[in-house]
């Protein structure tokens, strides 16, 4: 089962149980984080058809004759990890993985020493602003429904940024090393009318846990299967195949295969041996680009007086600016209105939404209190930096195996419930979550760019630990030392 209709069974269950009352049981839909994070899926998807970072892209690679791994490391993180601050990560990944594939092809480079670090970019970028990760307006909006004051705009960059900073340093350093090299992919089946197309397997394709057999690729998308990778490994032809979540596809189709399946829901990610960059005119990159501005300083700056004189009866918040930017984009065509649907993944807001209801079940059922007292009576008379420890831990191994927005929901309550038991401020507790949740570097399955990434550069499960767990100790450390300085308990 997906993550969505999984917690969404948990959250009926409680409400049989009499844990949550309907209205509780749906409050979390109704959540201003998690409907922000919903229109931030479109404002991506306007800044990537109107391929505004495009003109990035020319010059931010090395030439041929500078290149080296470490260099192009550089190059691609810093880059990347900027835009991730203010844009959705996916899209980001999706937006920079065939130019990274042209230009790493173009200087003779081994393409699977840039894309687990494009992948860690965008999660390293995504800590260090309010919108640039899900889990931070997750944990942003349940602070406000608990009546607490949220997250500014850049708060989190405080040990977010050193986090990111001290990460992209040692992917630099150590990449070339703990990165594998290239292997060979398969190249037969093609013909003057057909050419290589990589797909990555989505949540709605229709053939999964069907198998080749029982489901008739050709028949619905007139292109060939190749080759069936899974976890980095090839599936044999003469094993029985089915098609799973994360699968990546080597197809020989036609021309046409991309333009109709690009944009659709059933695949994660389409790539050809002919990729191009989204035709639009300049007016709406430039339009685009200012929208994001627009987004960007007016949530910064909301509540200054000027601002809130032009608006005195709304609250100028991220919910306000991505409401109307979001607006904008769609009325001038930035990204098709008709289709705004299919960009937006339901199921991750279906999971925050239950997340949300669940948090507040372990709050009703005094679960919190009661994993919280444990935490505390584990570290004895240990500093409360012995229980932001632990707390980051546990976090940080539930995002780990599920979902960032689950695990950052789950550990919200037992935050606030350590804080009232220790009688200590409960920031420092929430940033540690927040940290934590995003820290999914050594697993493929814990963030969706991981799960892009593996697919289409074929890396193996043990790929991602080797060169993941070492960033999440050094992010555990930074945390646990500049946590307590910058939010004292």
């Amino acid at each position: 089962m997906r993550p969505g209709i999984l917690l969404f069974s948990v959250v009926v269950i409680f409400m049989c149980a009499g844990i949550l009352s309907p209205t509780e049981a749906l409050a979390g839909f109704s959540n201003k984080g998690m409907i922000t994070v919903g229109l931030l899926f479109l404002v991506s998807e306007g800044v990537r058809r109107s391929d505004a970072l495009g003109a990035i892209m020319k010059w931010i690679f090395p030439s041929k004759e500078r290149s080296s791994v470490a260099k192009g490391i550089a190059y691609i993180m810093g880059v990347v990890a900027s835009a991730s601050a203010f844009l959705n990560n996916t899209p980001i990944v999706v937006i920079f993985i065939p130019h990274i594939k042209a230009w790493a092809k173009r200087v003779g480079l081994p393409l699977k020493k840039f894309l687990i670090p494009l992948s860690y970019a965008a999660i390293l970028g995504g800590m260090c602003t309010l919108i640039g990760t899900s889990t931070n307006l997750v944990v942003h909006g349940l602070m406000l429904d608990a009546g607490l004051e949220g997250f500014t705009m850049f708060e989190l960059g405080k040990v977010g940024g050193l986090i990111a900073i001290a990460g992209i340093a040692y992917i630099i350093i150590c990449g070339n090393l703990l990165l594998p090299d290239d292997d060979g992919e398969p190249i037969e089946g093609n013909n003057s009318e057909h050419h290589l197309v990589k797909v990555v397997i989505a949540p709605r394709f229709p053939g999964i846990k069907k198998s080749r057999k029982e489901f008739d690729f050709k028949g619905r998308y007139n292109a060939e299967i190749l080759q069936l990778r899974r976890a980095g490994e090839v599936i044999p032809e003469g094993e029985e195949q089915y098609f799973r979540e994360g699968d990546t596809l080597i197809l020989a189709a036609d021309e046409h295969f991309t333009e109709t399946w690009g944009d659709s829901s059933v695949f994660m990610f389409v790539s050809n041996d002919k990729d191009s960059t989204p035709n639009a005119p300049k007016w709406k990159k430039w339009l685009a680009l200012s929208l994001l501005l627009i987004m960007i300083v007016g949530a910064t700056l909301g509540d200054r007086a000027l601002l809130q004189e032009l608006f005195p009866s709304v609250k100028l918040d991220m919910f306000f600016w991505a409401s109307v930017v979001t607006v904008i984009m769609a009325f001038t065509q930035i990204f098709p209105p008709k289709k705004y649907s299919k960009f937006i993944s339901w199921d991750i807001l279906i999971t925050i939404a239950s997340a949300l209801a669940i948090s507040t079940a372990m709050t009703n059922s005094g679960l919190a209190d009661w994993v919280a007292h444990g935490l505390i009576r584990i570290a004895n008379d240990l500093p409360p930096v012995a229980i932001l420890a632990m707390l980051f831990i546990v976090t940080n191994i539930i995002t780990e195996l599920i979902t960032n927005n689950a695990a950052a929901a789950f550990a919200f309550p037992i935050a606030l419930s350590v804080s009232m038991q220790l009688g200590v401020s409960y920031m420092p507790f929430v940033v540690a979550i927040c940290i934590a949740s995003s820290c999914s570097f050594s697993s493929p399955i814990g963030y969706q760019t991981n799960m892009i990434v593996q697919g289409i550069g074929g890396y193996k499960f043990r790929d991602f630990i080797r060169i993941g767990l070492p960033l999440n100790i050094l992010a555990f450390i930074i945390s646990v030392i500049f946590i307590p300085i910058f939010w004292p308990f």
